[in-house]
Order: structure tokens, then sequence, then C-alpha cells
């Protein structure tokens, strides 16, 4: 398929990309990475007159580890969040998660910030931001403001961003915390079926916290409060494990669709937590 025609923009800067949102309105998009919108033009599912490149926007492909305080450009891809050894080190459950999505041709393209911005269900990074508490730094003509992942998902592909703002930086509190992502997919470069994101900290052999969030089962990624309270005070043991999973099963909604009916779902869910869960706590 070939989209409707589009006028191509590629500015330098973030003022000069937010005059033409502000110029253009809702027929307007920016281009991050482009594996959602230019299929979904391909598929005349969405017809835009103006696509705006963010390649030449340096700011945004920018990553530093500061202290405990990790910030990340919206355009850096997640190949490069692969490669960066300090970023592996300061919080290395974004390595794992980054190494699930797609193959590696989409990962060299892919940016996190598209990952996280147009807020599809099915996208990796969202649910992992959830895990992680993190928050996204928005810019728009009225200046710049931070909202937190977890407050950000509406419902899918509807989020707090406004239409003239573009999200520039996610800010992350580096971790030390046994980690794991456990995804299940029919196949490779495919979205998930479902998967899971765990941090847990210990000290003398029990859980003291634990944070939880899961992928694609939901409208939008779900952080499981329950799930990790199951967790606190524990052992970890395996009555701690399958209260973490009963809590998590109470949070989730999927739906039915070619990935397969809601039990199955509920089923897979189960499974990639109770992995994640031990893998996390194997390494706290």
């Amino acid at each position: 398929m070939i989209p409707s025609g589009f006028e191509y923009h590629r500015p330098s800067d973030l003022p000069a990309a937010v005059k033409i949102l502000d110029e253009h309105g809702d027929e307007a998009r920016v281009l991050a990475g482009g594996h959602s919108i230019i299929p979904m033009m391909k598929l005349r599912m969405a017809d835009l007159s103006h696509l705006i490149d963010l390649q030449d926007v340096a700011s945004l492909k920018e990553v530093s580890v500061s202290g405990d305080t990790i910030t990340i450009g919206a355009m850096v891809t997640q190949a490069e969040l692969i490669g960066n050894d300090a970023l592996a080190k300061a919080a290395p459950i974004l390595r794992e998660a980054a190494l699930q999505i797609a193959d590696p041709q989409v990962r060299y393209v892919g940016t996190i910030g598209g990952n996280v911005a147009n807020g599809d269900p099915g996208n990796d990074m969202p649910g992992l931001m959830q895990c992680l508490d993190a928050t996204y730094v928005l810019y728009g003509s009225d200046g710049e403001r931070e909202v937190d992942a977890r407050e950000f998902y509406e419902a899918a592909y509807m989020t707090a961003r406004a239409d003239n703002e573009i999200l520039t930086h996610i800010k992350i509190k580096a971790t030390t915390a046994g980690y794991a992502y456990e995804k299940q997919k029919r196949k490779i470069g495919d979205y998930a079926t479902a998967a899971a994101a765990v941090l847990i900290e210990q000290s003398g052999g029990k859980v003291t916290s634990a944070s939880i969030a899961m992928t694609n089962l939901s409208d939008t990624p779900i952080h499981s409060v329950g799930a990790g309270d199951a967790l606190v005070g524990t052992a970890c043991d395996a009555a701690a494990i399958n209260a973490a999973i009963a809590a998590m099963q109470v949070d989730i909604q999927p739906n039915e669709d070619n990935r397969g009916p809601i039990e199955f779902k509920r089923h897979v869910a189960a499974t990639m937590l109770r992995r994640a869960i031990e893998r996390a706590w194997s390494r706290a």
C-alpha cells in the first residue's frame, strides 16, 4: 500500500518542531522511528498531511547517567539502549527488555520515545516504564512539563500528551534491584501475547519492595500494586508468588484476539509473571 500524499518536515530544534505542530494541529504528527505511524499511513488507517521527522534534533539523542538519575532522549534507538554499558549498569532491565523488542532491523531504527509515546498497549516499553516508575518530559508551546509514566496512559492510543506536545526525554532512577522481563510472543518480531516486568529488592532473605507491570493485557500497561505488595515481607516462596499472580489477575483485562482467547491470555500472563518473579528474586 502507498500512503496518501503528505508534506515532510525535518526541523533542527524543538521550537521549530512545535511551531509546525501548532500550525497544522491534528493534521500533523511527529516521526520518531516510524514503526507505528508509517504502517498505519500505508494501510490508510491514518491520513496525515504533515510528518515532522525529529532525526535532526540532536538533544533528543542524548543519554546521561548522573548519580542515581538516568535521562534518555526520546530519539535514542533500541539498539543504542542495548549497546550503552552505563545504562546496562544503572538499570539492566532496560537492556533485557529492549533485546526482546521486534528484531535487530527494527531495533536499529525504532526509538524509545516512539515506543512509549503513541499509547500502543502492545509495545514493551510502556509496561517497563510503569515498573521503573519513570517520568516523561513533554515540551510544547507553553513550555516543558513532566508526567509520571503511571499517569500517562488513558486508553489504547490515548495519552496525557497534548496534540501540540512532543515527548523529549524519559527520566528513571537507577536501580540495583533484582530484575527480569519475561515475554511470550507467537513468533520472532511479534508483539507480546503477555509480558511481565519485575523489580525486587531484598534484605535478610525477605522482599523489601517489589514493582510489577504487565504488557498487552489491557488497553493500557498495568502497574499491579497488589501483585508487588503480595511479595513484600515474604521470602518470595511459592505461596507469595501465587498471591502475587492472583493479585495481578484482578488488575488485567485481556481481550480475545488473534493471539488467543481471554483464558489463554490469563494463563500466559500467570506463567510470564511467575518466571519473572523467580528470576528477579534470584538476582536480588
